[in-house]
């Protein structure tokens, strides 16, 4: 090996493995999988892909296809050498191409994956997903061998790799050379116990199945070295509504989405007239593997007339990634650049028209199948409020979609639902955010508002404590936190109306005093110190004020060092023991007790709050002490 990382004149060049690269392929040379058939689907797959790729490059340089224009995907088996051969004349790759594409997981969340491929009981469905399907054919082939040329380049190459720790490269042999004058081949040296992939009638179930609607030609060729074309190559979402069968969605929504679910949702229209285009989506049953990739790309293609783009033109926005499926104009021109994609003006009357027709669609099965669209929402609903913060112009149509836990019961509620069942003097949607369901329930802010029967929504989805800080109304009403700023219940009768005769009586004598010297003790740890109309069981509460974050946005960005450092407002029930036990304390003028109290009032609150008191050891001893000391009959309780 030369110091700049190439091979000796002669000699392949030695390579290893990125580390996971290593573990993956030990995944699959050492797991069992009952259903293998899915690594010729990935070989295809990527065949496909490097065809596609060529004839968008040949646009700008017709050159690259001279002499060979049709673009195939070929299959050989070979029952004397037990190999499979996998063949296309696509864009190919160079040396340094091989190495990166195939000795390296260039995507975020490879470990996740590997985490994932280890504990899931279906580890295929997570290959697809993830889209790493070269490295499926170790669990058929204890020996691959991949020879590619680019095209335009008068130089193949070869690798080669029996698993294990690393792989090799070396210059094409003569007669590897001769095979391919552009493109990929990949010979497959089979395992003892897949040999059963040698045979034509298995290798043409299994294109029929996976690959049907792949579009360019995929040929079998048998003994004699005569080729049969052996799928549709069709573009399926041309095809008129009436011909399709839910089986042939099935078949290219996995071919399409790499996927091995079913799809929940499926679109198949055409729009004509000014623009034309051809539209075939899929909302996935299972979440794919890269949605919460930080990048937050779609994943749907776009072809124009038959000719793949780009699956990177951004056709429907972040919250909807999850959607899988192809869009094929009419009317675009095939030189599309990523600036002209991202500025075209009939690509954005495109995505205008995609987010409408998936939003619409997603309106009328949750009006048609309540069960359909909840288990689409509980799946990808915390991807679609994304769009409650980025999408104004729609941000009312998805509200209305939206499912959310509630104190109404177990069963998620929509906000239209909610609004149905104000109380008396209701004018606004209470909610309030928090990182547990079970947290949230148990909340005492929620006091107030049970006591009339109000209902309040649970938000317990971390893009939720960011939506709710825009300004969001339904139906005239808007949306008010428990958390931040004045709640006001005083218009809304008590369920129990003997209790509220009893309110004036529970009164603290003195309110102005006691929160006084609440807020003396306390100092500048708190913002401020009030009543509470929010509390009527619990001593005290944390909230934020009008102005300020609510308080558990505040701390999902104290996790990242972007907290504001607001302070919050304790906020004290004046009926409940412990407060009228600070006011005698006051009253006597016992400084000790009165310490103690408000201490203990602001770390109660903070742990109702789900955190940890700012000094837990100094909290534990204050309550040891007070707790000694009220035994012993020289504190107030």
């Amino acid at each position: 090996m030369n110091g700049d990382g190439s091979a000796a004149q002669g000699g392949p060049e030695k390579h290893q493995f990125q580390a996971e690269v290593a573990e993956l392929l030990n995944l699959m040379i050492h797991s069992v999988y009952s259903e293998t058939d899915v690594f010729l689907r990935e070989l295809v797959s990527n065949a496909s892909d490097a065809c596609d790729k060529v004839r968008y490059e040949a646009i700008a340089r017709p050159e690259l296809l001279s002499g060979d224009e049709r673009l195939a995907i070929r299959i050989k088996p070979d029952a004397a050498a037990k190999t499979l051969t996998i063949a296309d004349n696509g864009i190919g790759m160079d040396r340094q191409e091989l190495i990166d594409n195939l000795g390296t997981l260039a995507r975020s969340g490879t470990k996740a994956f590997l985490k994932g491929l280890k504990d899931a009981k279906d580890g295929l469905g997570l290959i697809g997903q993830f889209g790493v399907g070269f490295y499926a054919a170790f669990m058929v082939a204890d020996r691959i061998e991949v020879t590619s040329r680019r095209a335009g380049s008068a130089e193949a190459w070869t690798w080669t790799s029996v698993g294990g720790a690393g792989f090799e490269v070396s210059p094409a042999t003569a007669e590897q050379a001769a095979r391919v004058s552009r493109g990929t081949e990949i010979v497959l040296h089979l395992k003892e116990d897949s040999v059963r992939y040698l045979q034509p009638y298995e290798l043409e179930r299994i294109v029929r199945t996976y690959s049907d609607h792949v579009l360019f030609p995929i040929e079998l060729i048998d003994d004699k070295g005569e080729a049969r074309q052996v799928n549709a190559a069709s573009a399926l979402w041309q095809r008129p509504k009436s011909g399709v069968k839910p089986e042939d969605y099935t078949q290219a929504y996995r071919s399409i989405a790499m996927a091995f679910d079913e799809p929940a949702l499926t679109l198949h229209y055409k729009v004509e007239g000014r623009q034309s285009y051809a539209v075939l989506l899929f909302v996935p049953s299972t979440p794919p593997f890269d949605l919460t990739d930080p990048a937050r790309k779609g994943r749907v293609k776009l072809y124009v007339r038959r000719v793949y783009i780009t699956d990177d033109a951004e056709l429907l926005p972040a919250y909807l990634r999850f959607v899988r499926g192809v869009v094929d104009s009419e009317d675009l021109p095939l030189n599309l650049s990523r600036e002209m994609l991202q500025n075209n003006p009939q690509v954005r009357q495109i995505r205008s028209g995609l987010v409408g027709r998936v939003l619409s669609e997603l309106e009328s099965t949750a009006a048609k199948d309540a069960e359909a669209f909840g288990k689409i929402w509980e799946t990808f609903g915390p991807i679609l409020k994304e769009g409650l913060y980025e999408d104004g112009e729609r941000r009312a149509q998805l509200l209305g979609l939206a499912r959310f836990a509630s104190t109404a019961g177990d069963k998620p509620r929509s906000i239209k639902e909610y609004v149905a069942d104000l109380k008396p003097n209701q004018t606004e949607i209470y909610y309030l955010v928090g990182d547990s369901l079970d947290r949230l329930k148990s909340n005492p802010k929620l006091e107030a508002a049970k006591a009339r029967g109000v209902e309040v929504l649970l938000l317990t989805d971390p893009v939720d404590a960011f939506w709710t800080t825009l300004p969001q109304e339904f139906e005239g009403k808007p949306l008010k936190s428990l958390s931040q700023g004045e709640v006001d219940f005083g218009l809304i009768p008590l369920v129990d109306e003997e209790k509220a005769k009893d309110v004036a009586a529970d009164a603290v004598e003195d309110d102005a005093a006691v929160l006084d010297a609440a807020k003396q003790v306390l100092g500048d740890k708190v913002a401020d110190v009030k009543a509470s109309t929010r509390l009527t069981d619990s001593a005290s509460c944390l909230v934020a004020s009008a102005q300020g974050r609510d308080r558990e946005l505040e701390r999902l960005l104290e996790r990242q060092n972007r907290g504001s450092g607001a302070r919050p407002i304790l906020e004290l029930n004046m009926k409940h023991a412990m407060v009228k036990a600070l006011g005698a304390a006051k009253k006597e003028d016992r400084t000790q007790d009165v310490d103690d109290l408000a201490n203990l009032l602001l770390d109660e609150a903070c742990i109702l709050d789900g955190e940890i008191p700012s000094d837990p050891a100094a909290f534990a001893r204050r309550l040891n002490d007070y707790v000694v000391r009220a035994l012993r009959g020289t504190a107030t309780v």
